[in-house]
């Protein structure tokens, strides 16, 4: 069946809201926890998972989130946000059956946008590095354990978001000062730390990338279930890795549907995947794998528009369903 989901970032302040928001819209697909950046500090992408980090403490400051000796203040708002959204979280699902999907930044986002306590980046220490790795991995153990224990009947859905890892990789990464640039991350360490970290869930997982130029076969190196990308993103070539990646048995995640603040229907999304899809060689009956979300994350848009852009990809998941089963 050819299902919707959405990336993960979600408008407003409210968690109650939000769950009920994403269950109502994405029933009969897959749901996923949403996260609200509008909250503030450890709210946001950053400060959220590294307050599932192990033993590796932050606090924040006006360079961003840093790595400290112990927890503070910061680290404590963060546990209580993450605490309110399990519990909301609980009472939304309870009862429920199925998959849902969780968000966490990926170790190569987290190494770019957490700085060590001398005030450089963590993904300039290859010791930092590794030991960031093994925490996030063992945090992850944790927090999808605790969602299992909390709805028992969840398939838990692990997507790992690596927005920067592209700037990563070329070396585009501005040093403390912001008159240099990092040295570029050797591709396979940076496969290496994504398996490990997926390897840290005996589910299904999903790299998400939302970035020009997503670099698929190192994602799918990596071993992921599934890959998330947003289409309007992939040229020619990149189609090329995506096909290669759906015919070795991974899962599209299509950003198909638009967040730049253009109208698109369902059916002209799904007309504009399926002249992509066919151009690659794909037959339409592997449409039925297909994950339809948005392009990027909602947090940015109004409420109504983000209800609208979240219908819209149920809508177009139903499109494509049909049309694979033409």
């Amino acid at each position: 069946m050819t299902q919707a989901t959405g990336i993960g970032s979600w408008p407003g302040t409210s968690i109650r809201d939000a769950l009920a928001q994403v269950r109502e819209l994405l029933d009969g697909h897959l749901p996923y926890l949403p996260e609200l950046p509008d909250r503030g500090p450890g709210a946001d992408m950053i400060g959220r998972t590294a307050g599932l980090l192990v033993e590796l403490p932050v606090d924040l400051q006006p360079m961003g989130w840093r790595l400290v000796d112990r927890p503070g203040r910061d680290a404590n708002r963060t546990a209580a946000l993450m605490r309110e959204d399990l519990d909301e979280l609980a009472e939304s699902f309870d009862g429920y059956a199925g998959p849902l999907k969780l968000q966490v930044t990926g170790p190569w986002t987290l190494a770019s946008s957490l700085w060590l306590p001398r005030g450089e980046r963590v993904i300039i220490d290859q010791g930092a590095c590794r030991d960031l790795v093994e925490s996030l991995a063992e945090g992850i153990r944790t927090h999808v354990a605790s969602v299992r224990r909390l709805v028992p009947g969840a398939d838990v859905v692990l997507q790992v978001d690596e927005p920067s890892l592209a700037t990563v990789l070329a070396g585009r990464l501005p040093t403390a000062s912001g008159f240099g640039r990092l040295p570029s991350l050797d591709p396979q360490q940076a496969a290496a730390g994504l398996t490990s970290v997926l390897a840290a869930h005996d589910g299904d997982t999903v790299i998400h990338t939302c970035s020009s130029y997503p670099p698929v076969p190192l994602l799918r190196a990596a071993g992921p279930s599934a890959l998330s990308l947003d289409l309007a993103q992939l040229t020619p070539r990149g189609w090329e890795g995506v096909a290669v990646a759906v015919e070795d048995g991974l899962r599209l995640f299509a950003g198909a549907v638009p967040t730049d603040g253009s109208v698109m229907r369902a059916t002209e999304v799904a007309d504009r995947f399926v002249t992509d899809w066919r151009k690659v060689g794909m037959p339409l009956g592997s449409l039925s794998d297909v994950v339809v979300t948005p392009a990027c994350g909602l947090a940015g848009t109004p409420p109504h528009t983000a209800r609208a852009i979240q219908r819209a990809a149920v809508d177009a998941a139903r499109e494509l369903e049909e049309r694979a089963a033409a």
